[in-house]
């Protein structure tokens, strides 16, 4: 069995009278942005938050890892192809890009290239877009040769593409237009507006412009000539970008759950990769067997069938940043922790109200009976609380990496220590052990008295009860289990600041079983007893 990582992985085992049930399925990717036919004729998808490289027959769905997560490309945000087999790659975190040769080896053939996004090979030319507010049109050369700069000045160019006009066409992503530029250089001009967050343009093979929609997922025929709008497609929301096959046929990928769509020349559409959870990274129980995930670049509901729904998207208006735990509040409303330190209240559609800002690293969040807000800080090495008038206590500090947290109805707080691989319970400033002797405790939960963590360094689900413990299930899809070693990425500064520290999650549903994030194949398992 291979994992979504390109590792070998077991598969799960339970203790006796302990069974498991997939509530959502495995994925194939870690997200899905940019993408190229490659001269072996598969598709070659960057994952920027999965920080690698794969390549899909989607024909049947299966993806190989070309570049991993561990490699030398860190956070592959768009790729292209020239006539040499020379796979060049944005390093949308890092600031550079790179080229991966055909026998494998890689290459920095540009520095200091502030938020690499698109990028687009015409007759052995490179051109790149910065995805940032003074973003620039570049043409890159393949000896790293000193960039020549062709449009400077715009507003978070994306993925770009030559047109037949030799101009180069981009969408400015906030404020819905899409330009274009001479590729010679000279000044840029709108070439329309009132687009729904566009993220990509391109033009097939008879010259006619495409331009996909993120907010609303359609698929744009664009008339230069006469201004005209032409809906060719309609699929999810999330659309980071798509490629024109050999024989005409798009493929659109999806940031937010690494989903390949594959659409025919009459606009029929089939998956042609399944799409999943980003993550997922903190979960939480909902009523009715529901449960809801921070994945990172959006938030995901998952009912009792195993449905996912998504309200809502970091390019959305009012998103709460690249969310990483996530909590279910009285009222219905989401309380989230980001990686830029907050924590928020969210209403889909609205604009997220800060509960706390300026924190090192926070990853757990959870609701106690009385409303108030706890979270982890783990870089500060504190567990924090916030009443609804806004005061703040800092329930534990001196605590080596908290990270996941579940509140007790009396109060008390459940905490795990990553650095420190023990499990705590925290009550009116005492500090208790509950378990040691873990590798990278994470996600903690409590269900019919006895109190649940996950061991991210083992893959392992522990119980403790009252001074006994025990091992629940092991092989679970989490971590790096091969021991490979996995780029933490940096983020996106403004955008989604980092680092993007992992986080694996366990929650108690209302039947008793406890659910699993499954963050190395983007699977959900439930574990009952």
């Amino acid at each position: 069995m291979t994992d979504r990582l390109g590792q070998s992985v077991p598969s799960p085992t339970c203790a006796k009278d302990w069974s498991l049930e997939t509530r959502v399925a495995p994925a194939a990717l870690i997200g899905a942005n940019g993408m190229r036919w490659g001269p072996d004729g598969r598709l070659f998808i960057a994952q920027a938050f999965g920080g690698q490289v794969s390549a899909v027959d989607v024909a049947s769905g299966l993806a190989e890892v070309i570049s991993p997560a561990g490699g030398s490309i860190v956070a592959p945000d768009d790729l292209a192809f020239d006539s040499h087999g020379n796979m060049f790659a944005t390093e949308v975190m890092s600031a550079r890009v790179s080229a991966y040769r055909p026998n494998g080896t890689v290459d920095v053939i540009a520095a200091d290239i502030p938020v690499a996004n698109g990028i687009s090979v015409h007759a052995d030319r490179i051109f790149i877009s910065e995805f940032n507010p003074e973003g620039r049109i570049l043409e890159l050369f393949a000896d790293g040769a000193t960039p020549r700069v062709i449009a400077s000045g715009m507003m978070m160019p994306n993925a770009l593409c030559l047109g037949p006009d030799d101009h180069l066409y981009f969408p400015l992503v906030p404020l819905n237009e899409v330009w274009r530029v001479p590729v010679s250089g000279g000044a840029a001009e709108r070439v329309a507006g009132d687009f729904n967050i566009p993220t990509a343009v391109k033009f097939d093979a008879a010259g006619r412009l495409f331009i996909v929609e993120s907010g609303t997922g359609a698929i744009i025929h664009f008339e230069i000539a006469s201004g005209k709008k032409n809906e060719f497609a309609r699929v999810d929301f999330g659309i980071d970008n798509f490629e024109f096959a050999p024989d005409g046929r798009m493929f659109v990928s999806h940031f937010t759950d690494g989903g390949v769509v594959e659409i025919s020349t009459d606009g029929k559409a089939r998956q042609a990769v399944r799409g999943g959870m980003l993550g997922p990274f903190g979960i939480a129980s909902g009523p009715d067997g529901t449960m809801v995930a921070a994945d990172g670049m959006s938030l995901a509901l998952v009912n009792a069938a195993g449905n996912i729904n998504r309200p809502s998207m970091l390019l959305q208006y009012g998103f709460p940043g690249y969310v990483r735990g996530v909590a279910m509040a009285a009222d219905g409303t989401y309380v989230t922790s980001n990686s830029a330190g907050m924590v928020a209240r969210y209403v889909a559609g609205e604009e997220a109200v800060p509960i706390l800002e300026g924190l090192d690293r926070a990853m757990g969040v959870a609701v106690a009976a009385n409303g108030d807000v706890v979270v982890c800080e783990a870089g500060g090495g504190r567990v924090l609380s916030v009443d609804s008038d806004g005061e703040t206590r800092v329930l534990a500090s001196g605590l080596s990496a908290p990270t996941g947290i579940h509140c007790n109805a009396d109060g008390s707080v459940i905490v795990s220590q990553a650095g420190a691989g023990r499990i705590v319970h925290i009550k009116d400033g005492h500090v208790a052990t509950l378990l040691d002797g873990l590798v990278e405790p994470h996600g903690v939960t409590a269900s019919g008295g006895a109190t649940f963590a996950l061991d991210r360094g083992t893959a392992s689900l522990h119980r403790v009860i009252g001074t006994t413990s025990d091992i629940v299930a092991t092989n679970l899809p989490v971590g790096a289990a091969s021991g490979m070693k996995v780029n933490t990425l940096p983020g996106i500064d403004l955008l989604m600041p980092g680092p993007l520290s992992p986080f694996s999650d366990i929650a108690a549903m209302d039947n008793g079983s406890i659910a699993v994030g499954g963050d190395a194949d983007g699977s959900i398992t439930l574990i009952s007893c």
